[in-house]
């Protein structure tokens, strides 16, 4: 179902932005699309809506993520705070 509203787990691949966030913690999602990288090690988090999706990617200094941290309540702030502290 389309558009992907609402809060999903994010099952996470080992990445510095994930520290002190639980692996299948709940994000945010709006979305009616996702991205499917060509390249399997570029997904940093997965999740599953009818089909799984990858819903972050990290490559060197980007890491972009499909859901809305700042709406998803303490793990979406952690993530913001370690984005912060990143040091790539």
């Amino acid at each position: 179902k389309v558009p992907h509203m609402g809060w999903n787990e994010v099952r996470q691949q080992p990445h510095p932005l994930w520290a002190g966030i639980e692996d299948d913690a709940r994000f945010y999602f709006v979305h009616s699309y996702y991205v499917a990288p060509d390249l399997p090690e570029l997904t940093a988090g997965s999740t599953n809506y009818g089909i799984p999706f990858t819903s972050a990617v990290a490559h060197d200094n980007i890491f972009a993520v499909q859901f809305h941290p700042e709406k998803s309540a303490r793990d979406g702030l952690a993530l913001l705070a370690n984005f912060m502290c990143w040091k790539p």
